[in-house]
């Protein structure tokens, strides 16, 4: 009876325990990502050739306390390593795990390999050679608190690699948790079994090999074992035969229907190549379609087992709760009767198939925590009830409302939804044919997993009452914004879309950044500065993207001059202007710090626009600002740019801002609340969205 160890994903140790068993082994013990077993030799051939979840198999050498790397060393050099490698071979040692003594994994190996070669080249009279890369011999180590385990691999490359496939799509499932997922699913390998996204078609194999009785590792060329001297090449190879012929004899009893779908044809080449290599490929009938068009291949009920996508971004998202709404809706009425098995590291997306999962199980694919939900579709499964009644009613109404005003008015971008009820709490802009969604945080008596799950509805509601796909609706998070975080990048895609406001025409961008360059509710106040502008010299500070700029321009200004303390922004007003014929000397845009330029420059204009932060800590502002606290200060550093006869418009988005009246009457100055007035209809719900003020000089 030797010692082994079998190593596998975490989350299959169970299972990996159970096959062992069933494969000869005794003394099975479960750990963490791992099995530990004693047989025969033959057991472990077994294991390398029929296990379906093992990783590695491995011939336990030795385990020892080690306090120090003396001790690794001392421990390694008492194995008989002349009755384990051959002369003339080469080796190589992989070591995992630290302690206090052995910090790292490089010297621990180094460690191990130097105790090898003196021992070898003692008892032999020559020295060993190590192949890192391509080893006859491989021995694996692993360092747990004060002990230590050497081990020889008898697998060679790991035991998921079957030798079958011969491409792969995007981020592939490995084989043993494929076969994991089949176990798990209590799939019969009988029954009709179909993958509505099945990629690469790995999981499709899997279940071709199970249902033909064929052995994982009966394709593969090479296993660890073949190159160690205790290897039994005749054990080996009559373990091999009888693999053999269970296998032709399987695939040609099986009855096993197999149905795989995918809507990459090119991805759909790879599995029928990958089929044909496992020597599968009569079993499995795959067809090139979109899941949301997928319609039942079988009249007998069976298994519908798939790995979605799950995406890692937030900007997926909208197209994945597609997804999985229109699966659920798929699986009512077209597999009625059926078992279904679906893998995910997203608990959220299935939960938006609405099917209760009669069991669900922990699995990690890679380092990724992942669950396995089984269902069972009942025969007189009904639709489905609309999602978020209240909240589809209201959003209904809201577009009634504003696509015809939007359109009367010129613009194409305006605010569906703005938190109207409490328990949906988020915004949704329209710009054209994409959908803005923005989360707002909810309140702490609110749980976490509550106020997501109605987030998501809320999401799915908005595509299925607008009837924007998935791909062309955003999601974003909104939190309050200090510092430089305002202008840091969100994504990389540089998709831009020109807009219509009025007369303007602006470029946004929906994905990269936190705001998109266009602030809805001052559509108005652009407005008015445009018909205040002609023949005036502006000035526009914390200007943003310049759509003010813009506005002013068009209006007839006769110079602009735009302030902002950001190169982005700067240069996407550029853009702004040049998009709309805005060229020449006499629009001038300034990078700088707002307060610093305005209390360090001369100049006068006759119409100022500004529109400062709510509170900015930037590292290129010399001091923190704070709009209520700072407003009288940075209103008389404007009002010396002020001509007398001008106007300055003062705007900013803190809520229960309060102007210092007294203050500017010190200065000769009065100001007018003018914020009811510049209060477009998308945002009347919202009157706190933004406060505005016309400022003059008291004697005008």
């Amino acid at each position: 009876m030797l010692p082994f160890f079998a190593t596998c994903p975490k989350g299959l140790e169970s299972l990996l325990s159970d096959e062992l068993q069933a494969l000869g082994a005794s003394q099975v013990q479960e750990t963490v990502a791992g099995v530990a077993f004693k047989g025969e030799l033959d057991v472990a051939y077994r294991a390398c050739l029929w296990s379906r979840l093992a990783s590695r198999i491995m011939l336990q050498l030795a385990e020892f306390p080690m306090r120090d790397d003396m001790d690794l060393y001392l421990g390694a050099s008492n194995i008989d390593w002349e009755t384990h490698i051959k002369e003339g071979q080469t080796f190589a040692v992989d070591f995992s795990g630290s302690n206090r003594a052995i910090t790292n994994t490089q010297y621990g190996a180094l460690k191990i390999k130097d105790a090898i070669v003196d021992r070898l080249s003692k008892r032999r009279g020559e020295r060993p050679s190590v192949d890192k890369r391509f080893p006859d011999i491989r021995i694996l180590a692993h360092l747990k608190r004060e002990r230590v385990s050497i081990t020889l691999d008898l697998s060679g490359p790991a035991l998921h690699q079957r030798g079958y496939r011969q491409q792969a799509g995007e981020a592939p499932l490995k084989e043993n948790l494929a076969a994991a997922i089949l176990l798990r699913s209590g799939w019969d390998a009988k029954s009709p079994l179909v993958d509505p996204m099945c990629g690469s078609g790995t999981l499709l194999i899997e279940a071709a090999l199970m249902a033909a009785d064929q052995a994982p590792g009966l394709l593969r060329p090479r296993f660890g074992f073949m190159a160690w001297s205790g290897h039994d090449r005749e054990l080996w190879q009559s373990l091999h035969a009888e693999a053999t012929v269970r296998a032709t004899r399987g695939l040609n009893k099986t009855d096993a229907v197999i149905y795989g779908f995918d809507q990459d044809q090119r991805v759909l080449g790879f599995a029928r190549e990958n089929a044909e290599a496992a020597g599968v490929e009569r079993l499995i009938h795959f067809t090139q379609g979109a899941m949301s068009e997928l319609k039942n291949p079988s009249e007998q009920p069976g298994w519908l087992i798939s790995n979605p996508p799950y995406g890692e971004r937030l900007s997926e998202f909208p197209s994945l709760l597609g997804l999985h709404q229109r699966l659920g809706d798929i699986l009512r009425d077209q597999f009625k009767g059926w078992q279904v098995s679906l893998i995910s590291s997203s608990p959220e997306l299935l939960s938006c198939l609405r099917l209760r999962p009669e069991k669900t199980y922990k699995l990690f694919n890679g380092a990724l925590a992942c669950e396995l939900r089984n269902y069972a579709v009942a025969i007189d499964a009904r639709p489905a009830r609309p999602l978020a009644e209240d909240f589809a009613n209201r959003l209904a109404k809201n577009i009634k409302a504003l696509d015809k005003w939007a359109k009367g008015e010129g613009i194409d971008c305006y605010r569906l939804y703005d938190a109207d009820l409490p328990e949906y709490n988020a915004a949704i802009d329209r710009y054209q044919d994409h959908l803005v969604i923005q989360e707002y945080a909810a309140p702490k008596s609110v749980p976490e997993h509550k106020a997501q799950a109605r987030f998501f509805d809320l999401v799915q509601a908005t595509m299925t009452v607008t009837g924007v796909p998935g791909s062309k609706v955003v999601l974003k998070v909104r939190a309050r914004q200090k510092g430089k975080e305002q202008y840091e990048k969100l994504d990389k895609r540089d998709q831009w879309m020109q807009v219509q406001e009025h007369n303007a025409q602006l470029l946004v961008n929906l994905h990269d950044y936190l705001d998109t360059g266009l602030f809805l509710d001052h559509r108005p106040i652009r407005k008015r500065l445009g018909e205040l502008a002609n023949g005036k010299d502006v000035l526009n500070v914390f200007a943003y993207t310049g759509t003010a700029t813009v506005h002013a321009a068009l209006g007839g200004a006769r110079s602009t001059t735009t302030v902002d303390m950001s190169r982005t922004y700067l240069g996407w007003a550029e853009r702004n202007m040049q998009l709309n014929g805005m060229n020449g000397r006499r629009h001038q845009y300034v990078q700088a710090d707002c307060l610093s330029w305005l209390a360090n420059t001369d100049g006068v204009y006759d119409l100022i626009f500004c529109d400062p932060p709510t509170f900015s800590n930037s590292k290129r502002m010399e001091d923190s600002f704070d709009v209520q606290r700072d407003h009288l200060e940075l209103l008389h550093l404007l009002s010396k740019h002020l001509r007398k006869g001008g106007l300055l418009i003062f705007s900013n988005n803190k809520r229960n801002f309060k102007m210092d009246t007294d203050g500017l009457a010190a200065m000769g100055l009065t100001a007018k609340d003018i914020t009811r007035a510049t209060l477009p209809k998308d945002f009347a719900r919202n009157p706190n969205i933004h406060n505005c003020w016309e400022i003059r000089w008291s004697d005008q």
